[in-house]
């Protein structure tokens, strides 16, 4: 009887250990530091001279974090490239063979892609995937408990990419392909993607317009490119309120910007209750950027992060990972990005 019950015991404890280690990965607890996620490699897409969205952001932005000793506080991460697949639960596998087959006829060529605000070179395929592995290796160190926070230094760039179309300056969404990840591997049901671009990220809520796990807060300076991003577009019939804009004017910065954090943001964060929070950080909206017409200083990216942050500790267990979208002045960006950088650092 005894020897029964030992061996009852022992499969009821194995058949426990399968049940856990099948289906999504399960989150562990969180650790301190943050993640810092680049490679030279994306410095490849666009490395022509006169180019908006030029390699030179990277440098620039790696320069300052260097000379300041941030780099050095940060986990490293240089991830592989993306799988497909992942970028397909976003992108229709046409749009992405559409671009990688564009870049084979290029090799060392540059054109526009179907747009003049989107142009590509023979390696912006191969850059832009792996920009989404850099992306999802960040997301996988915060779910693995390796840090707490991090910070993806990719390009290019990603909110406007529609399912169908690059536009913008974006080829693949990085951020919509990440809150897809974090759902399908690790069981996130809920996330909350916050972009604080001047531009508004008409592809993100796009891709998340009709889906309820997906809110979408955006700031954005309006009228102004590209268009989309009005206070009425709040979600499809099953996602009503789960999209949040808040249009700003021209010379808005700092105050009204917080404004909206305090007032809208915090509160419908808390409504939702997200299991993970992803920014789409694009620093176009500093005062002087050569793209924008919004004032924002480091000291008020300083106090944005710390709030969201503090939503983050208090809503998901420190869950966080910003992602560079925009932020076109040599001069302004550095500083802007440190700023942020050092807030994800504080204890």
């Amino acid at each position: 009887m005894l020897q029964r019950l030992l061996r009852l015991s022992t499969l009821f404890f194995l058949g426990l250990f399968f049940l856990g280690s099948c289906g999504p990965t399960a989150p562990k607890a969180a650790a301190a530091g943050t993640a810092l996620v680049y490679r030279d490699f994306y410095l490849r897409h666009n490395a022509i001279d006169a180019q908006i969205e030029g390699p030179e952001r990277l440098r620039v932005i790696i320069a300052r974090l260097k000379e300041t000793g941030l780099m050095s506080q940060m986990v490293q991460i240089q991830a592989p490239p993306a799988d497909l697949e992942w970028i397909t639960l976003v992108h229709t596998k046409e749009h992405v063979e559409r671009i990688r087959q564009a870049c084979l006829w290029l090799k060392d060529g540059f054109t526009n892609m179907e747009t003049t605000d989107v142009s590509i070179t023979g390696r912006t395929f191969d850059v832009a995937v792996a920009a989404v592995g850099g992306v999802l290796a960040g997301a996988d160190s915060i779910m693995e408990g390796r840090v707490r926070n991090a910070f993806c230094a990719v390009r290019p760039p990603g909110h406007h990419a529609l399912p169908d179309h690059p536009m913008g300056f974006c080829i693949f969404n990085n951020v919509a392909i990440a809150a897809r990840y974090l759902q399908r591997k690790y069981a996130m049901k809920k996330i909350l993607i916050i972009d604080w671009d001047c531009h508004h990220g008409n592809g993100t809520q796009e891709i998340f317009y009709n889906d309820p796990l997906v809110f979408y807060f955006s700031t954005h300076q309006s009228p102004f490119y590209p268009r989309t991003g009005n206070p009425s577009e709040t979600g499809g019939p099953d996602a009503r309120g789960t999209k949040l804009n808040v249009e700003l004017k021209k010379g808005n910065g700092n105050a009204e910007i917080l404004a909206a954090y305090k007032e809208q943001l915090g509160p419908a964060a808390r409504a939702f209750k997200p299991d993970f929070i992803l920014i789409s950080a694009g620093f176009d909206a500093a005062r002087g950027d050569s793209l924008g017409g919004l004032t924002v200083t480091p000291e008020g990216y300083t106090e944005m992060t710390r709030f969201v942050k503090d939503l983050a500790a208090e809503l998901c267990k420190g869950r966080l990972m910003s992602t560079l979208e925009g932020g076109y002045s040599l001069k302004q960006l550095p500083g802007c990005v440190e700023a942020h950088v050092r807030a994800l650092l504080e204890q």
